[in-house]
C-alpha cells in the first residue's frame, strides 16, 4: 500500500496493470518512458534533473486542489509528496526524538498560561509572491475546526500578536499539541480566509458542527474547489500536464528550501501496487512505499534494487459495521474472530517478513507497547492466540450455534458476510482475502470484494459495508494518542460524520470488565494531555487494556516497509541503513522527503 492519495484534464479510465504491461511490451515501454523524455533524458547535458515516485491519485473533476486536511480526493492531499508542495512547520526525526525546523523558526510552551507560541521564519513567501504570515496560520486552524480536526479537542483559541507569531491557547497543556501544530501544513489566507471567517462567526455564536448551520458549513467547505493551490514548498503542480498516467511537480523558486533541493522536477506516476510494479521493475521509479508482494520483491532484489525496511507502526485491521451486524455487538463475538484468524499467516501471505502478526492487540504498535505499558500490565493483555476451539466456545457463549459446518448467528441466520478492502493495495487485498478464506473454513462464510482505493474508505465512513479492511495504529507519530485517534475516531462516529455516516458505529461510552464504565473519546484526548509522559502512561495503559478487551477492530498484522530505493539511475544513493533517519515512519516524516529538503539526495551524474 502507498499512503492513500488523491487529480486534471477530463477524467479517463484508470490504467490497470494489464494496460501498463501491454504498453511496455509494445514499443519498448513507450507509456512508461513518456514522462522521462520530457525535457530530455535525465543526466543529459542541460536536461532538467528528475526524481521519480508514485502513488494513486484522482484526475479532475474528482481530483481537486482543496488541500485542507481531511478533505477527500485532493490531489496528493493525503500523501507525503504534499510535504514538497506545502512545507510543514517542522519534521520529526523519530530515532533521535527531535524536530527539524522548517517554516517555523522556534516554538515554546508556557504551562502556566496554557499557551503554545510559534514564530515563523522571516522572508517566507507563497508561490504568488505574497508573504507567509501568522494570518495564514489563523486561517488554517479555523478551517481545521470546520473539518473536526482532533487538534481542537485541546484548544480554546488561537491568536496572532504580530505577523510572524501565532499563539494557541490550550484547554490543558499537552505534549501532542506540539505534534499537531508543528507537522501542520499552513494554507494561504488568500484562498481560505472567507471560510475561516465563517467558522469564527459560527463558533463565536455558540453553534457547532452538529447544528444545521455547522453541517452546512462543513458540507460547503468540503465541496470548495480552488482552481489552483497557493503553495509554500519547493515544488508546485504543473497544472496543464496532469494526466491519468502521471503528474509533474516543478520547482517553485519562491518556496522554502528551493535552493537546497537538488532536483528540478518530481514526476509522480499514478497507481497503486498493480500499476506501479512494472514501472519499478523497469527502473522508472526511484522510490516507492507500496506494499509489494513477495514475488515482486524477489525480482527487485535480483535486479539490484535496494530495499529499505522502515517500521510503519500500523497495518490492516478487520472492521465491523456494528450498526448493521447486531451479532457482533457482544465483544465475545469479536474476540472469537480474533482467535479464529491466524494473524501470523495473514501477515506472511501478505508481505512475507514485512508483515508480522500483531502480538499485543493493544491498539498501538507492538514496537511501542513496552515503552508505555509496564510488564505487569502487558501480562494482562490477551494475546488471542490462534485457537479455533476457543473461538467456537466464545461464539457459543454469545448465543451462536453450529449447523453442520456453518455457524448461525444468535438471530438464527447463517453467518454470511462480505469483506471489502482497497482493491489496489496488494497487501491489504491479500490480507482481506486471507481473512475471508480463514473465516470461511471456520464456518463463517465471508466473500472478499475489492473496491477502488479512493471509494472504499468513504463507503466505510458512510456505513456501506459489513466487514472491511482499514488501518489500525498510525504512522503519524510515536505517541499512542495518535494511534487511538485512528482506531476509534477516523472511521467511527466522531469523524465519519464528515461523510455523513457513523463508520463502524462503535459507541465510545462502554462498560468493561477491566476498567468498568469508560468514555473512550475522553480517554483518547486525555492520553495527550499534560506535559509529563509518565502521567500519560496510566491513561495509555487504560486505553490499551480496554481496546484489548473490547476489540472495536481486530488488528491483523503490523507492517514494515519494503521500499525500493533505486540508486545510480536518477539518484546517486540513499544513506546507509544505519542512518537514524531511515527509522522514520515512511508515511509521516518520510525520510526521502527530508533527504530531498536537506539536499542529501543528489542527481546521478551522467546516468540515464
Amino acid at each position: 500500500m502507498s499512503s492513500p492519495s488523491a487529480h486534471l484534464p477530463r477524467p479517463t479510465r484508470r490504467l490497470t496493470r494489464r494496460d501498463v504491461l501491454a504498453a511496455m511490451g509494445a514499443g519498448a515501454g513507450a507509456w512508461a518512458l513518456a514522462g522521462c523524455r520530457q525535457g530530455g533524458e535525465p543526466g543529459a547535458a542541460g536536461a532538467p534533473t528528475e526524481f521519480h515516485g508514485g502513488t494513486a491519485y484522482q484526475v479532475p473533476p474528482k481530483g481537486h486542489f482543496n488541500l485542507m486536511d481531511g478533505v477527500t480526493d485532493a490531489i496528493l492531499g493525503d500523501h507525503f509528496y504534499l510535504d514538497l508542495i506545502l512545507a510543514p512547520g517542522a519534521m520529526y526525526r523519530w530515532k533521535e526524538q527531535k524536530w527539524e525546523p522548517m517554516l517555523l523558526e522556534k516554538w515554546h510552551v508556557d504551562e502556566a498560561a496554557r499557551t503554545f507560541t510559534c514564530t515563523l521564519r522571516s522572508g517566507l513567501k507563497w508561490s504568488d509572491g505574497t508573504p507567509i504570515t501568522s494570518k495564514d496560520a489563523l486561517t488554517t486552524f479555523w478551517c481545521l475546526r470546520i473539518m473536526r480536526n482532533s487538534l481542537w479537542d485541546y484548544l480554546d483559541d488561537v491568536q496572532a500578536p504580530d505577523d510572524r507569531t501565532f499563539v494557541l491557547t490550550m484547554k490543558k497543556p499537552s505534549t501532542v499539541v506540539e505534534r499537531y501544530v508543528l507537522r501542520q501544513h499552513l494554507h494561504a489566507d488568500a484562498t481560505y480566509g472567507p471560510w475561516a471567517r465563517r467558522a469564527q462567526r459560527l463558533f463565536g455564536s455558540g453553534k457547532n458542527l452538529d447544528t444545521p448551520e455547522g453541517k452546512k458549513l462543513n458540507e460547503e467547505f468540503q465541496a470548495f474547489r480552488p482552481k489552483r493551490a497557493v503553495v509554500s514548498g519547493p515544488f508546485d503542480y504543473e497544472y496543464d500536464t496532469i494526466t491519468n498516467a502521471q503528474l509533474t511537480l516543478v520547482k517553485n523558486p519562491k518556496g522554502y528550501a528551493a535552493d537546497k533541493v537538488a532536483f528540478d522536477r518530481v514526476i509522480v506516476f499514478n497507481g497503486e501496487t498493480p500499476t506501479i510494479t512494472p514501472l519499478v521493475l523497469a527502473k522508472r521509479l526511484d522510490y516507492a512505499t507500496h506494499g509489494f508482494p513477495v514475488a515482486t520483491e524477489r525480482q527487485l532484489v535480483k535486479k539490484g534494487v535496494r530495499i529499505i525496511r522502515p517500521p510503519v507502526y500500523s497495518g490492516p485491521a478487520l472492521l465491523f459495521n456494528l450498526a448493521r451486524l447486531r451479532e457482533f455487538a457482544d465483544p465475545a463475538a469479536r474476540q472469537a474472530l480474533a482467535h479464529a484468524i491466524d494473524r501470523d499467516l495473514n501477515g506472511k501471505v501478505s508481505l512475507a517478513s514485512s508483515g508480522r502478526g500483531v502480538r499485543y492487540l493493544a491498539g498501538f504498535s507492538d514496537n511501542l507497547v513496552p515503552e508505555w505499558m509496564s510488564e505487569a500490565d502487558r501480562g494482562r493483555l490477551d494475546p488471542y492466540e490462534f485457537d479455533q476451539d476457543k473461538a467456537a466456545g466464545l461464539l457459543t457463549g454469545a448465543g451462536w450455534r453450529r449447523q453442520g459446518k456453518q455457524w448461525l448467528t444468535p438471530q438464527g441466520r447463517p453467518a454470511e458476510y462480505e469483506i471489502t478492502f482497497p482493491a489496489e493495495y496488494a497487501d491489504w487485498s491479500a490480507s482481506g482475502q486471507d481473512a475471508a478464506r480463514q473465516l470461511s473454513r471456520f464456518g463463517i462464510k465471508v466473500t472478499p470484494r475489492g473496491v477502488t482505493e479512493s471509494q472504499q474508505p468513504i463507503d466505510v465512513d458512510k456505513g456501506n459495508f459489513s466487514l472491511a479492511i482499514q488501518s489500525w495504529g498510525t504512522s503519524a507519530h510515536p505517541h499512542p494518542h495518535f494511534a487511538f485517534v485512528q482506531d476509534l475516531f477516523i472511521h467511527n462516529i466522531p469523524m465519519a460524520a464528515n461523510q455523513g455516516g457513523r463508520g463502524m458505529g462503535f459507541a465510545l461510552r462502554q462498560r468493561t470488565k477491566v476498567r468498568g464504565q469508560v468514555d473512550l473519546q475522553r480517554l483518547v484526548i486525555q492520553a495527550g494531555e499534560g506535559l509529563d509522559e509518565a502521567a500519560q502512561r496510566a491513561t495509555v495503559t487504560t486505553l490499551g487494556l480496554v481496546f484489548n478487551e473490547l476489540l472495536p477492530m481486530i488488528p491483523l498484522f503490523e507492517r514494515y516497509g519494503n521500499n525500493p530505493a533505486l540508486e545510480g539511475v536518477r539518484v546517486t544513493a540513499w544513506p546507509p541503513d544505519s542512518d537514524p533517519l531511515l527509522q522514520n515512519s515512511p508515511y509521516a516524516d518520510n525520510f526521502t522527503i527530508m533527504l530531498l529538503y536537506a539536499g542529501r539526495l543528489r542527481p546521478a551524474k551522467g546516468a540515464r
